[in-house]
């Protein structure tokens, strides 16, 4: 069975340092694993989501797998001006993490936000993302499922008590599949962060909504982007997905890196990746 640790590093903002919260998985506890993959979440979310398809990975392609919690979630710092919570800040953070797992290359599985900073990665010259996995994100996102999210990003709910966090994920989050009451109770353990007054809030600083409230809501067009990524590309949508749509997923299959679809018939925005068959998808394509 692979084994997991925490760790963290130290990423900087214009305003100074912060804490980067990262999980390691490796396959039977050995430290002498041949590839990395990292698995970086979506916009509210963290790396724990990920504890099932990671502790698959591992076993299954003798992997040492990282997990990181982007910066103002999890159990990573938060920024003091939330202002700079954005993608240049994101993927600062994430190139310090890759200086840090000390390798030539990596595959990259991301979720939503995590696609999408796996996107800009892998567009980069000299990128070591030799793999890339979107979950439910494309080049193209959609004004009107930004606004849906505009919606509940950036509320601070008060929870008194595990179960009242997971009935919430549960509703909000319902898009992520058919979950079972254990999958659901795992993402709301680690999805809270305890209140100085006992209460209990969501795992994320809500100051990562600022780029919501502060800016104009519009298509955000990445398609520059995509047509620069040269590795190869596994994306994967739920085929209730208001983020990913049928006709931009279709058209990550014809431009750019040609991306193989893969869609979950059960699941909007977006597959949890904990169901055998999409860890399947994954892996079979990583392999």
């Amino acid at each position: 069975m692979a084994t997991m640790t925490e760790h963290t590093l130290r990423g900087l903002s214009a305003l100074g340092f912060h804490r980067l919260a990262y999980t390691q998985w490796l396959p039977d506890g050995q430290p002498g694993a041949t590839r990395t993959i990292v698995c970086c979440h979506g916009l509210t979310r963290n790396g724990r989501d990920f504890d099932v398809l990671a502790a698959d990975l591992a076993d299954s392609l003798g992997a040492r797998v990282i997990c990181p919690d982007v910066v103002g979630r999890g159990k990573s710092g938060t920024l003091a001006n939330p202002d700079l919570y954005g993608y240049p800040q994101y993927l600062a953070d994430m190139a310090a993490l890759i200086a840090r797992l000390d390798v030539e290359s990596l595959d990259w599985v991301g979720t939503s936000m995590g696609g999408l900073i796996g996107m800009i990665l892998a567009a980069q010259g000299d990128s070591p993302i030799t793999r890339l996995v979107v979950n439910d994100v494309g080049p193209l996102v959609p004004k009107a499922a930004l606004e849906r999210i505009a919606t509940y990003v950036g509320t601070s709910p008060t929870f008194h008590s595990v179960e009242e966090v997971q009935r919430y994920l549960s509703l909000v989050y319902a898009p992520f599949g058919d979950l079972t009451d254990a999958q659901w109770r795992h993402l709301a353990d680690h999805g809270y962060w305890m209140r100085a007054d006992g209460t209990l809030g969501l795992a994320y600083d809500t100051g990562i909504a600022r780029a919501f409230q502060t800016q104009p809501i519009t298509d955000v067009d990445l398609w520059p982007v995509w047509g620069m990524i040269r590795c190869p590309v596994l994306a994967i949508r739920g085929l209730q997905s208001d983020l990913l749509t049928a006709e931009i997923a279709q058209a990550m299959t014809e431009r750019g890196p040609k991306a193989t679809l893969y869609e979950v018939a059960d699941a909007g925005h977006a597959p949890a990746l904990m169901d055998p068959a999409q860890r399947a998808a994954v892996r079979d394509f990583l392999r």
